[in-house]
Parts: structure tokens; C-alpha cells; sequence
């Protein structure tokens, strides 16, 4: 399941959203992001999927292989609505057990915000699967250049944060194929009890941190080697250039979120 993740990864195209410029589909993302908490009824989130749907053929990307990479984050989303399911109270009693009730209104508020946390990931991991981190590092440091003048690292924060969302990618990997050599050695992580299954867990994470930090350690040596010296007195060889597709795009979404507006009750 590791091996088949996606988040973080970057998928080559020849799509329109492959070749809109990496701020716009920052800024888009952003106001996506904020359109979504907008929604609170059914039709609100019929169109947020609806929108989800077109940026995916758009990005001409398998709804389904985003699905499936994306197993791990499902983890996430049904201890998302049990806690609705369980704790929210409102509407029709549907069972009563006495001790706990489960009510019309729990189920409701478990899907919206299941719903809600899916689209949030799912349009974040549309802009990672068609934007390389070096694109995503350049328009980071350029959107946030102002910052320079009150003695900010733009550049520095810029660069960690591409490399750590390169490395999810490359520590997944590497947790998948931990877990197949100790599988291979006998060892057990999905049966017996929490304490035995948490105990187990140690032969993963002790390697994976040593690996990660050597990892670490090799980047930094070839960084040094190459004369990196931080963003200072640096030039870019790859130009960002905004075109009119950036600019239309930007105001679709917007014009998205004025229909989601309409839409709410």
C-alpha cells in the first residue's frame, strides 16, 4: 500500500494543468481550499465534487489511480465520521442502545466532513502530481519575495519545503521495503495484541530514521560540494512566465466559489 502512494509525487504531462504557471495553481488550490469550507448542504458539495471531477480530466488524471493512491488518507476519513457518527447529536434517533445513540444528524455532518477532508487532499494532490517540487520551490520563493525586505529566508524555507515533499515519496518507499525485509525474517505487525503490534513497529522505525537522516546528511555533503550557499546572489534558470490560462483559471475558481455561495441554504 506505501509503494502505491502518490502524495508528494510528480506525474509528467502534457495536460493544461501541467503547463499553467505553479502560482496560479498555488493561488487556485488556496481558494479552493477556502471555497470548500463554504459548503454546508448537499448541493454545495455535489459541486465541489463535480469541480474535483473537471480538474481531473483537465489534468487528465484517473480518478480511480488517485483513489487508490491515496488508500492511507481513508484511515484518516472513516475515524473522521466514526467521531461524527458517535458524538453528534441531532435530528432523527436511528439506534438507540442506551449507553451511545447514533442520530440522523451524525451520519450527515460524518459524510460532509468526510467529503470535505477528501477534496481537500484530493485538488492539494492534483497540484503535486502535475507540478515538479523544483517548479513548486520557485514559486514559493517568488510569491513570498516581499518577505526579503523584513530579513525573511525566503529562499531557505522554500527550498525545505520542496524537499520535504520530495522525501514523502522517497520515505514511503523506503518504509515499504523495511516492512518487506522484516516480513521476510518472520516478523509479524497486523496480529496479536496492541502491545506486541507496537513493539513490532520498532525494527521499522529505527532503520527508517537512520536512513532518513543519512538521506539527510548525503543532500547536505552534495549541496556543500556544489557551492550552495543559500538564495543569496543566486539567479534562476528556469523562468516562470503567467500567462492568460493562469489569470482565466484564477477566475474560474472564483466564479466557482460565487456558485457555492449561491448554493449554500
Amino acid at each position: 500500500m506505501l509503494s502505491s502512494m502518490i502524495l508528494g509525487r510528480y506525474i509528467p504531462g502534457d495536460s493544461v494543468i501541467h503547463k499553467m504557471d505553479p502560482r496560479s495553481k498555488i493561488i487556485m488550490t488556496v481558494l479552493f481550499m477556502a471555497i470548500v469550507f463554504m459548503a454546508n448542504n448537499t448541493l454545495t458539495y455535489a459541486a465541489l465534487i463535480l469541480f474535483v471531477l473537471f480538474v481531473l480530466a483537465l489534468a487528465k488524471l484517473n480518478p480511480i489511480f488517485v483513489i487508490k493512491g491515496l488508500k492511507i488518507v481513508f484511515v484518516l476519513l472513516i475515524f473522521t465520521f466514526l467521531m461524527h457518527l458517535f458524538l453528534t447529536k441531532g435530528g432523527t434517533v436511528l439506534i438507540d442502545a442506551g449507553w451511545f445513540t447514533i442520530e440522523s444528524e451524525g451520519i450527515v455532518r460524518g459524510v460532509f466532513i468526510g467529503t470535505r477532508l477528501v477534496m481537500l487532499v484530493v485538488i492539494t494532490t492534483i497540484m503535486t502530481l502535475t507540478t515538479s517540487p523544483i517548479s513548486l520551490t520557485d514559486a514559493i520563493e517568488k510569491m513570498a519575495h516581499p518577505l526579503k525586505k523584513i530579513k525573511v529566508p525566503v529562499h531557505e524555507i522554500a527550498m525545505m519545503m520542496s524537499i520535504s515533499l520530495r522525501f514523502i515519496p522517497t520515505l514511503m518507499d523506503e518504509t515499504d521495503k523495511i516492512i518487506k525485509a522484516q516480513s521476510s525474517r518472520g516478523s509479524t505487525f497486523m496480529t496479536g495484541k496492541v502491545k506486541d503490534r507496537i513493539k513490532a513497529l520498532l525494527p521499522i522505525i529505527i532503520p527508517l530514521f537512520v536512513s532518513a537522516f543519512q538521506r539527510a546528511e548525503d543532500m547536505a555533503i552534495a549541496m556543500e560540494v556544489r557551492g550552495y550557499t543559500g538564495g543569496e546572489g543566486r539567479t534562476s534558470f528556469r523562468v516562470l512566465k503567467w500567462t492568460f490560462k493562469d489569470t482565466l483559471g484564477i477566475i474560474f475558481v472564483i466564479l466557482f466559489g460565487v456558485l457555492v455561495w449561491w448554493l449554500r441554504t
